[in-house]
């Protein structure tokens, strides 16, 4: 490359490093997911009705498959959406007023969760190359697992005391109900996340590749010269 070319270059780099038409639909269609989720065998759990759904499997898959960026749009589509007053809600709630409700902390703290599960995803895939490889499922099932619990759970009990009045040793223990259930979706999660990436390497860690140049797997790294593009 000339000294002439690298301003060209350096354009083509902030170009790619734009979200084109393939992620927003990604977006559109994860934020899909996450709502069709929350309407499928919503089991209320105790006496305040927050329920048990699959909402958190399609939360925490789209932070394993779309990065921090587009799982935060995607998640945080979803939420706008319903609290602009789609019946996208588990049991078909929406507006406003459910922020005023028990299962408040729970929706707010999905977006965070699904964007620090892709942040961790991405660090996992680009840490995991070669002899780490094996380790790879059990890091990934770390990272859902780890967010949920800061976030999901964390400010699911926070809703409780603040929007139900309860103390934090009752909202603590009606918040242990949903732990088993996650372990089981975070296992699903890892599971479809990694036949996901098997099957469109470039999925999670995005690269612009030069004509002739071949797709690596996830994870595996560039050479220095290849002028490959990653991004999450």
């Amino acid at each position: 490359m000339t000294p002439s070319d690298a301003p060209a270059a350096a354009a083509s780099v902030r170009r790619r490093a734009r979200w084109n038409a393939t992620d927003l639909g990604l977006i559109a269609v994860f934020a899909a997911l996450v709502a069709g989720s929350a309407l499928i065998a919503a089991i209320p759990v105790g006496g305040l009705g927050v329920p048990i759904t699959l909402q958190t499997l399609a939360v925490m898959l789209t932070g394993l498959a779309l990065g921090p960026g587009r799982a935060f749009a995607a998640v945080g589509l979803y939420v706008l959406l319903g609290l602009a007053g789609l019946p996208i809600f588990s049991g078909g709630r929406s507006g406003l007023g459910v922020l005023a409700g028990p299962s408040a902390g729970y929706i707010v703290g999905f977006v965070f969760a699904a964007t620090a599960v892709g942040w961790l995803a991405v660090i996992v895939f680009r840490r995991t190359a070669g002899r780490l490889r094996r380790f790879r499922a059990v890091l990934l099932f770390a990272a859902p697992m780890l967010s949920s619990i800061i976030f999901v759970h964390g400010l699911g009990i926070l809703g409780m005391m603040l929007n139900a009045k309860l103390d934090f040793s009752k909202a603590f223990l009606a918040d242990l109900a949903f732990y088993p259930g996650d372990v089981i979706k975070n296992v699903l999660a890892v599971t479809i996340a990694l036949a996901l990436h098997k099957a469109f390497p470039d999925l999670l860690v995005r690269r612009s590749l030069p004509a002739g140049a071949t797709v690596r797997p996830a994870g595996t790294p560039q050479p220095a010269d290849s002028g490959a593009d990653r991004r999450p």
